[in-house]
């Protein structure tokens, strides 16, 4: 990438967590404008239409944007190989961490966004982050099972059923601002479950 590519790709980046930003603040992409979008990235207003052709394609890059990173933190998390427990806590904290660090009103406004524009991108993205999810649930599980960290009388559809529960209740605003100090405690209680029991 020669130095042109990069000040390019780089200016594309600031663009996007600039958009990212406003929208997260306002909670909803309608009630951010162009004009604010390039006085916040420093740019000017042609460049965002030069790189991202109008306003929806933009709001769409970092809905995409979000989905891809969530999918990439996660996968390499589960490439470091550690135990089961602590692949346990640091997806856990990844979860919480990337939850934090978007409103409420920003997954709503994201969910309404596909849903209206019936953008196949967009839900193909969504239905991937899930599959990738379940594909990194699976192994991990299936690495608990070969650890001796979870009872092998669990299959997969429960464990994954019983897993997405807690993950949604989770994602709940009320729940998740505060559970973040108690990721520990709360992962603690879940392998506890999980685990073989000792017979005397």
């Amino acid at each position: 990438m020669d130095g042109f590519e990069k000040r390019t790709e780089e200016k594309k980046k600031q663009i996007l967590k600039s958009t990212f930003q406003l929208i997260n603040l306002k909670g909803n992409s309608k009630n951010v404008a162009m004009e604010e979008i390039a006085k916040h990235a420093n740019v000017a207003k042609t460049t965002i239409f030069k790189y991202f052709r109008s306003k929806d394609n933009l709001i769409r890059e970092v809905y995409k944007s979000f989905f891809e990173d969530m999918i990439t933190s996660a996968k390499a998390i589960l490439a470091k190989n550690k135990p089961f427990e602590e692949t346990i806590i640091e997806l856990s904290q990844n979860k919480i961490k990337k939850l934090n660090e978007i409103s409420h009103t920003f997954y709503i406004d994201m969910m309404q966004y596909i849903t209206e524009k019936e953008d196949d991108g967009l839900s193909l993205m969504a239905k991937k982050l899930s599959e990738e999810n379940q594909s990194i649930l699976l192994d991990l599980f299936h690495r608990g099972k070969k650890e001796g960290k979870v009872d092998l009388k669990y299959s997969d559809e429960f464990l994954m059923l019983y897993f997405r529960t807690i993950i949604e209740g989770m994602s709940n605003p009320q729940i998740y601002e505060k559970i973040a100090p108690y990721t520990m405690e709360w992962t603690e209680m879940f392998l506890k479950g999980f685990a073989p029991s000792k017979k005397d």
